[in-house]
């Protein structure tokens, strides 16, 4: 009783003095156990993968044809890592994790369970959609694609800190089309964000786009085209570096490029790499199917036709006819190097 007065009256005290209560920080969750990830394994047994990669690059295309196989599930962005509120919300203010790691709970064992929490929550909403799919027996394998163009190499060490026995994929995409498609999706989908310059652009693209198509006028600001190339750069680097460093021969990465090269040969690499029969039925003719079709353009297309339309989706190279002299400069003198590593310029 007496501790519980004196922590009432330091509160009454500070609250005179700053005129308010104090600012409660987030705190770290500590990273599950292989204890614990052998334990949630019994209870959730299907191996996990995440698929990450920049906005436009891909990652889309990538969850819709990794799926095709029988023993393969991938949900759609439940951005678990990758986008605020993040997983960890569910965990992170000191009063849960007080309730959570308070010794008098028989049922916690003497130990903090929000790792437990975290890996649980999110196995549950992958597995439940797998098995909803008859995808939940032995052998299969299910996971996310959630792109992480927000948190960059961030998401990594939060997605290792909870599933540290995971696969990760990532796709690559030349920055300069990844911009420009980013770009169409913000004038379709998102106008209202626009800053009063980006709108005066979408708007004079609107009535007249020729000059827009031949690299004459520019659909960037000379602030858009440097975060743009900033944002892929970091992007790339960061999560590649932090891929190889925490999941090592778990790591898979790939070219947007190389996937519409060769899609079904790049296909049987990827499943092989998660472990399931890369000699199953009819895969060859489901991932041809499956390639014909964009019902992301479609869907841009009823949404915006006159704004979507000059954009080929998914094309290769379509910065070559948008992109001015300065967005090509401005990108190069950002993003160049980055570029070469990926072999996107020689």
């Amino acid at each position: 009783m007496k501790n519980k007065f004196s922590r009432r009256l330091s509160l009454a005290c500070k609250v005179l003095l700053s005129g308010g209560l104090p600012q409660t920080q987030p705190r770290e969750i500590s990273s599950i156990t292989p204890e614990e990830v052998e334990e949630a394994r019994r209870f959730f047994p299907l191996d996990k993968f995440f698929i990450y990669g920049h906005a436009r690059s891909g990652t889309t295309l990538l969850a819709r044809l990794i799926r095709l196989h029988p023993q393969v599930h991938c949900n759609y962005q439940a951005h678990f890592f990758t986008r605020s509120p993040l997983l960890e919300s569910l965990v992170v203010s000191p009063e849960t994790g007080e309730w959570l790691a308070r010794r008098s709970n028989r049922w916690n064992r003497g130990k903090d369970l929000s790792p437990v929490v975290l890996r649980a929550a999110a196995d549950f909403i992958m597995e439940r959609e797998a098995r909803q799919e008859g995808k939940g027996g032995t052998g299969c394998v299910v996971g996310d694609k959630s792109p992480n163009s927000l948190l960059d190499g961030e998401s990594v060490r939060l997605t290792h800190k909870v599933y540290p026995d995971a696969s990760l994929i990532y796709i690559i995409r030349d920055g300069r089309d990844t911009a420009l498609s980013h770009r169409f999706q913000n004038f379709i989908e998102h106008p209202e964000s626009l800053s009063a310059e980006d709108k005066m652009i979408l708007d004079e693209f609107t009535r007249d786009p020729q000059p827009f198509l031949n690299g004459q006028r520019s659909v960037f600001s000379e602030k858009a085209i440097r975060q743009a190339a900033e944002g892929w750069a970091r992007n790339v680097s960061e999560t590649d570096q932090m891929a190889r460093q925490y999941y090592d021969e778990r790591y898979y990465h790939l070219r947007y490029e190389d996937l519409l090269e060769d899609t079904f040969a790049e296909m049987i690499r990827l499943w092989e790499f998660l472990g399931v029969d890369i000699h199953a039925a009819g895969l060859k003719k489901a991932v041809d199917a499956e390639t014909r079709q964009n019902p992301d353009a479609e869907w841009q297309q009823q949404k915006a036709s006159q704004v979507a339309s000059p954009l080929q989706k998914g094309k290769r190279g379509s910065y070559k006819e948008f992109f001015t002299e300065r967005d090509k400069k401005v990108f190069m003198e950002i993003a160049g190097e980055t570029l070469r590593i990926w072999r996107y310029e020689a």
